[in-house]
């Protein structure tokens, strides 16, 4: 089902439409909070923010075919109001690591070894302008291609894939210029850090 037509069911009232809106994006949503947002700020609190701005401000949104770029839009501002409120500049939290069960320890290890990498990548990644961050956060994280970061962003693909690559050449740079060796995340099973690393490579 289209967004539009999800839109459409929902201001008509249809509860489960509303639903399904937040849970098909909410992914997303999440990672543009995190390029926005300041470093001690709860996602998960922000995220309620946008859910609440979601169910109580949707009628706002006069053309539905521009859902995704709306909501976007409430999410950067509700990133950007909470940084206003505390008196904070939006910078980055480290993701969470990978829940790993392992009684051997060798898997956990490997995990946490990723956790670091994702997390020292991640860190770079958040010193770079937003309109650079926030694609290649979207493209590495959620694994969105670049028509759905062109349509979140309500910017043309070609501006996309232009800023996809100069954010991957100045990371490589900046990556270069520390003194750990480059990133290789150890997690096969680990879609975030195969995804990150074939990002930058």
């Amino acid at each position: 089902m289209s967004d539009s037509s999800s839109v459409a069911r929902a201001l008509a009232g249809d509860r489960s439409a509303l639903e399904g809106l937040w849970r098909d994006h909410r992914r997303w949503v999440a990672t543009v909070l995190l390029a926005h947002k300041r470093q001690d700020a709860e996602l998960e609190d922000l995220l309620q923010e946008v859910a609440v701005i979601l169910v109580q401000r949707l009628a706002d949104l006069r053309d539905p075919s521009r859902f995704r770029a709306w909501l976007r839009a409430v999410a950067v501002n509700v990133a950007r109001m909470a940084a206003r409120r505390d008196g904070a500049r939006p910078t980055h939290e480290a993701l969470d690591g990978v829940d790993v069960v392992d009684p051997s320890g060798e898997r956990a290890a490997r995990a946490e070894h990723a956790r670091g990498e994702i997390e020292r990548v991640l860190a770079f990644a958040m010193r770079l302008d937003p309109d650079y961050r926030e694609p290649l956060l979207l493209r590495a994280v959620d694994g969105l291609g670049q028509a759905a970061i062109a349509e979140i962003l309500d910017l043309p693909e070609t501006t996309i894939e232009t800023r996809l690559a100069r954010a991957r050449r100045m990371l490589r740079r900046e990556l270069e210029r520390d003194a750990r060796p480059p990133v290789r995340p150890g997690v096969p099973d680990d879609p975030s850090a195969l995804r990150l690393a074939r990002d930058i490579a």
